[in-house]
């Protein structure tokens, strides 16, 4: 995905408020490869306002608890990625994209991983010899690993139940807590 600078998100989208041309029409005359980008941008800018559209020095991280109520909540509405960014206030849609993978091929597990490459500083180094060390863990670690996973898993199950349960009343009654933590994130 080509990144954008944000003066030009917001020409884009002051331009499309003007009501002179549409998305397709803007995104070739900006140049932009994809006309679902400047959808995306308008949402966002009548979501967030300018703060949508401006891109962060530092990635926000997200746990996993949080990772899975996003995926639930697809799952139990139908929404799409874009609607459930919106409903849990993100930025990045793609983010739920990867996601959705992640968990699709390695479970609760696939969303705990670090992504990107590491870096090539002394602690990547030991983080190398851990893995190692992993890969030669005894029979009870190995249990106690899966066993971990199992609980995580039964953990997620359960909250999935209380979400198909009564939406709306899980919605309300976590929505406080993602509000204070991306606020303490975003300090």
């Amino acid at each position: 995905m080509a990144k954008y600078s944000d003066d030009l998100k917001i020409k884009v989208v002051k331009e499309y408020q003007e009501g002179y041309l549409g998305i397709r029409p803007l995104a070739k005359k900006h140049g932009i490869k994809s006309k679902s980008e400047v959808g995306r941008w308008i949402q966002l800018y009548e979501e967030f306002g300018v703060n949508g559209l401006i891109n962060k020095e530092h990635k926000q991280s997200y746990s996993v608890q949080f990772k899975l109520d996003v995926l639930r909540f697809i799952e139990r509405t139908g929404s799409s990625e874009m609607e459930a960014a919106l409903q849990f206030e993100m930025k990045n849609s793609t983010r739920i994209a990867s996601w959705k993978k992640a968990y699709r091929e390695g479970g609760v597990e696939g969303l705990s991983k670090p992504k990107g490459r590491p870096s090539m500083s002394d602690t990547s180094k030991n983080r190398n010899n851990k893995q190692i060390n992993e890969n030669k863990m005894t029979y009870e670690q190995k249990l106690e690993r899966e066993n971990e996973l199992l609980r995580l898993e039964v953990e997620y199950l359960k909250k999935l139940r209380t979400f198909q349960m009564d939406p709306e009343g899980y919605l309300e009654k976590h929505k406080q807590r993602y509000h204070s933590k991306s606020k303490k994130n975003s300090n």
